[in-house]
């Protein structure tokens, strides 16, 4: 028996490891597995290559927790270890031995899935356990078995050991600290975790399974049964494979296999797959997405040949598709690393800039292919898509051509389609392009009613980053404006050349304005005179674009040093002055009369707005039963 110190640059590193080493002790497991997945797809690479003359057969990882003795067990039928093997990669702390491995088979070792640099692999395992064994035999001929011992100091035992056949057994003795990893939940929860999908099949215990009854079986015969090993993972998930081999169906039940609590199917998916100048397969899909930009996030998983890493792949996937579900997988990846360094890395760099040109060919295709259907999913992916546009320049560009602009109406148009169906009719008399648009339906009915009623489009914008999306709509293109229907009347929003003529004069003008004020004490509004068509409202609500813009964009994140999205709402009153009701306040004799007239007249206009509530609202209630009596 050898006994011996192992060969670290510190007196202690056990202490390091339990403390430092990883923030969450759970992915001891991850790491056990991963080794031995290594040690499997070792000798699956050396057994095609004929360099080991042993039959590979069909190797499984095994789990097995012994709570009364305190132990889990990780077995592997992998390449195993000879007694120098365990002193170099062991005792040397030399991680898993992986990268060695791949440098000696460069040639063919890189496609046998190896994964290979998972930290300090093995010595995680004293993270949870005060003293941990190796029972390994090596697949080569006339290799004795080995046993080796550590009880986390640097102090280890190695000597001759049972095992009869390859492959390696890791036990651990589960420090008391650690005792919640020797339920069968909390393992059976970490295999889901990690390992759900990592390519040699992982047996932890048995389940029954259910047979067809027998041909001659009676009815109320119960139906025969049988243990089976219980495999807690799939080996050759869907993004292994090539899209040519899969079917829709396929790919929605991967999506179920992803997220078995969520039950709307996804809207599509874009399968990843790349070799060139980086690795990478994944598959992402478009959820049905609400107004939300909080709740999505964190949905994508990233793994490393099939190991899960992390859900939370800010820096490696554009923020702009955080909220979008599915997978990544990529051995270029690297791990365990600080996100400063990770978004300054030139590999995930390439890797982010690739995933959206995917996304955005993906959606121009669909775009091109079935427009119908686009538009039916437009509401369920808009967010994903105007978020892009305002944060990544290269896929604005792209999705200028598919982004759609719906209208009030149902109808969809892309930019270039609403320029053209709107330059005639909605072009100013400075040549600039005006925008109608509504953000409700409901609440800006009558403004939407007028603009309508003059012939001009309006667009249904809705979402909570339209703001910012039409400010850089307005930097990029020339001779643009956005205008919500209800930012001023309509003969201010879209000026043309031939103004409309006030019936009254200068001198009635400042009386009606004198009149008005005397009134309205509310400090929010400001009155404005305006000669607009006979047939208009008398008394129009508006909220100022730029302010109330401002204001939008402050509380989605943005828009500018000012602190508006804090700021009490302003409107402006805008009085028709060629409306026969004005003419009827300025005409009246009795300032009582007067005064009602000018309180209802606003209360209607504050009621079109929505902006009628309360007590305020119950007083017009009364009034108009007054004025009807």
């Amino acid at each position: 028996m050898a006994t011996g110190k192992i060969n670290v640059s510190v007196e202690n590193i056990f202490p390091l490891i339990k403390k430092f080493l990883y923030s969450d002790h759970e992915i001891f497991l991850r790491e056990l597995v991963s080794n031995a997945t290594d040690a499997t797809l070792k000798l699956k690479h050396l057994t095609s290559i004929g360099e080991a003359k042993v039959e590979y057969g069909n190797p499984m990882i095994e789990i097995k927790v012994d709570k009364e003795g305190k132990k889990i067990h990780v077995i592997d039928q992998g390449i195993g270890m000879t007694e120098d093997e365990v002193k170099k990669y062991i005792n040397e702390l030399a991680f898993s031995g992986a990268e060695e491995f791949l440098n000696k088979y460069e040639d063919g070792a890189k496609e046998s899935g190896i994964i290979g640099h998972f930290g300090l692999g093995f010595y995680s395992a004293f993270m949870v356990a005060d003293q941990v064994e190796i029972n390994t035999k090596s697949f080569k001929e006339d290799a004795e078995a080995v046993h080796w011992s550590c009880d986390g100091s640097p102090n280890f035992t190695l000597e001759p050991g049972s095992r009869q056949e390859r492959g390696t057994e890791i036990i651990l003795h589960i420090a008391e600290d650690s005792t919640e990893f020797l339920e069968d939940s909390r393992i059976n929860q970490l295999l889901n975790k990690y390992n759900k999908f990592m390519p040699i099949p992982i047996k932890f215990g048995t389940k029954t399974e259910t047979l067809p009854k027998p041909e001659d079986a009676k009815e109320d015969d119960p139906a025969p049964t049988q243990e089976v090993d219980n495999i807690i993972n799939n080996p050759n998930p869907a993004w292994t494979k090539q899209p040519a081999d899969l079917e829709d169906k396929d790919y929605k039940e991967f999506y179920r296999e992803l997220y078995p609590m969520q039950f709307e199917e996804p809207l599509f998916n874009i399968h990843l797959n790349v070799d060139y100048p980086f690795n990478l397969t994944g598959i992402l899909y478009f959820p049905k997405l609400t107004n939300d930009l909080n709740v999505q996030k964190d949905r994508i998983q990233l793994y490393q040949n099939q190991v899960f890493v992390t859900d939370n792949v800010e820096g490696i996937v554009p923020e702009f598709l955080t909220m979008l579900r599915g997978v990544i997988d990529s051995p270029d990846i690297p791990l365990n690393v600080s996100r400063s360094y990770l978004q300054a890395d030139g590999a995930v760099k390439k890797i982010s800039s690739y995933i959206t040109r995917k996304v955005a060919d993906k959606l121009n295709s669909l775009f091109k292919n079935n427009r119908e259907e686009f538009e039916q999913k437009w509401n369920d992916i808009k967010i994903v898509i105007e978020y892009g546009m305002l944060s990544e320049d290269k896929f604005y560009e792209k999705a200028d051509k598919f982004a759609l602009y719906p209208t009030v109406d149902g109808a969809y148009y892309t930019f270039e389609e609403l320029q053209e169906k709107i330059k005639e009719n909605q072009t100013d008399k400075d040549d600039k392009l005006v925008v109608l648009y509504a953000s409700d339906k409901v609440a800006q009915h009558s403004y939407i009613e007028a603009a309508k009623a003059k012939g001009y489009e309006v667009l249904l914008m809705d979402s909570p980053i339209i703001a910012h999306l039409m400010q850089k709509l307005e930097t990029s293109k020339e001779k643009l404006s956005f205008a919500r229907v209800d930012a001023d009347h309509l003969d201010n929003l879209i000026k043309k050349e031939d103004a409309q003529i006030s019936k009254l004069s200068d001198e009635e003008k400042e009386t009606l304005k004198k009149n008005l004020e005397e009134v309205i004490t509310d400090k929010s509004y400001t009155v404005q005179l305006e000669a607009m068509d006979s047939d208009a409202s008398p008394f129009i609500i508006t909220e100022p674009e730029f302010m109330r813009r401002m204001k939008e964009m402050q509380q989605t994140g943005g828009g500018g040093m000012f602190a508006m999205g804090s700021m009490p709402d302003m409107y402006n009153l805008i009085v028709n002055t060629n409306h026969p009701l004005v003419g009827e306040i300025l005409n009246t004799k009795t300032a009582k009369k007067r005064e009602r007239l000018i309180n209802q007249s606003i209360d209607l206009a504050r009621l079109s707005k929505g902006l009628l509530k309360g007590e305020e609202l119950t007083n017009f209630i009364k009034r108009s039963y007054e004025m009807v009596k």
